[in-house]
């Protein structure tokens, strides 16, 4: 399957190079040349094919992470382990950098070598891992350092002593308890009447488990029938035919903090998004008026946190003169870009009102008209609040004698939002 993976720098430098089946030589080439073609990083096709070589990637964090097929292969299989490997970096070093890799070698080879076998994924559950691949501490560091070894393979995992791979056996807790985390990100396109081009909300699920013994879960969830028609994934722990016939979520967890389930639920009318946003803007001559009103609508009565818009005007105006009931804005006279910084905003309009923005906008020369066509991006969080509607109902713990403390948050924020004018 995997023949090569390398992680590159925003240079383009190889950080880490592994192989696994043949030395692969040139891809780093080839794919910084198809890269330069691209207006950003972000915007580079995630899957480049060449004469005899396929090249998946991954941007994060400024880093490349660039894995090379020989042979044509599911491109998605691909990409899911390289957001794997960089979740798994992101949890045994708290950070994905460049710095943070090159301090910590050893480890990120040694994840590789039990990650992969032969090219083909084969150990990514991170309970499992930091058995056999602990995570650093100031105490291994200075054992390594001392001993000019590493200390991996010193153990076998635990987990292999168990009947249930991602859970090991004997866990045991004092305080029993488990939390689930629901994390919704809205990614909207909208145009300038506020008709939706593309609205859709990724939903994630966190469960962080400290639970003793090897409990059996069930987990119930409000308005599932919304994931019928929608794209879920589910952990490995998850049984899936239970989750096929009755939309429940029943699975042994394993220990600690891991993602339970993804789903995304599309979002087919105005009517659904947490917020109404009304951007106008009209230039006639050299003189522009500019108005923007930013309302919560479909929140659950939740307060809208951090809301903030930006928009790039057209290049052709010299300076603003706007005026805001609520927040702050600023504008850059370089990057002619209006950014407006509001923050909380209560449901209850009766005392400040909605939040507007209005204003002249004055300009040195004739706009192009299509430099008249701008886009305003939004962001916000609501917290105890799902756009989609999806809740958690009950849990049900079974093969154990206790009653866990249990704990949920929900969270949704701003994706890619964004109004057309």
């Amino acid at each position: 399957m995997i023949s090569s993976l390398f992680v590159l720098d925003k240079l383009g430098k190889v950080i880490i190079e592994k192989h696994w089946r043949n030395t692969i030589t040139g891809a780093v080439e080839d794919f910084l040349k198809a890269s330069s073609k691209a207006p950003s990083p972000q915007e580079v096709p995630p899957v480049i094919s060449t004469d005899d070589l396929y090249l998946h990637h991954i941007y994060r964090n400024g880093l490349v992470f660039l894995s090379v097929t020989a042979e044509e292969v599911s491109p998605l299989s691909v990409l899911h382990f390289l957001h794997r490997f960089v979740d798994l970096l992101l949890d045994y070093f708290g950070a994905v950098t460049e710095g943070t890799i090159k301090e910590n070698f050893v480890i990120v080879y040694e994840l590789l070598e039990e990650l992969l076998d032969y090219g083909f994924p084969y150990i990514t559950e991170p309970n499992i891992l930091k058995d056999v691949v602990p995570p650093p501490s100031l105490l291994s560091t200075v054992i390594n350092a001392v001993s000019l070894g590493t200390n991996f393979g010193t153990k076998l995992p635990s987990g292999s002593l168990s009947s249930i791979p991602w859970r090991s056996s004997g866990v045991k807790y004092t305080n029993n308890e488990i939390f689930f985390d629901m994390v919704e990100t809205v990614n909207a396109i909208l145009d300038k009447h506020n008709n939706i081009v593309f609205a859709e909300t990724h939903g994630e699920i966190i469960c962080n488990s400290r639970l003793s013994g090897m409990p059996d879960l069930i987990l119930s969830l409000m308005n599932h029938r919304m994931l019928e028609s929608n794209m879920t994934s589910l952990h490995p722990c998850v049984r899936y035919n239970r989750f096929e016939k009755d939309r429940v979520l029943s699975f042994v967890p394993p220990d600690g903090q891991f993602k339970l389930m993804d789903y995304s639920v599309n979002l087919t009318t105005a009517n659904t998004l947490p917020l109404l946003v009304k951007p106008s803007l009209r230039i006639i001559n050299r003189t522009g008026k500019l108005e923007i009103s930013f309302q919560p609508r479909s929140t659950g009565g939740k307060i809208v946190e951090q809301a903030a818009l930006s928009v790039t005007l057209p290049k052709a105006v010299s300076s603003v003169k706007l005026n805001a009931n609520a927040g702050q804005y600023s504008f850059d006279h370089i990057t002619k870009e209006l950014r407006w910084t509001i923050g909380k905003i209560s449901t209850d309009f009766n005392v400040a009102g909605a939040p507007f923005l209005s204003g002249t906008l004055y300009l040195d020369s004739d706009p192009d008209p299509i430099q008249n066509l701008c886009t305003v991006y939004i962001d916000f969080k609501v917290n105890m609040f799902t756009a989609s509607g999806l809740k958690i109902d009950t849990l049900q713990v079974h093969h154990e004698p206790y009653k866990p403390f249990k704990g949920v948050r929900t969270v949704t924020r701003a994706g890619r939002y964004q109004i057309r004018m």
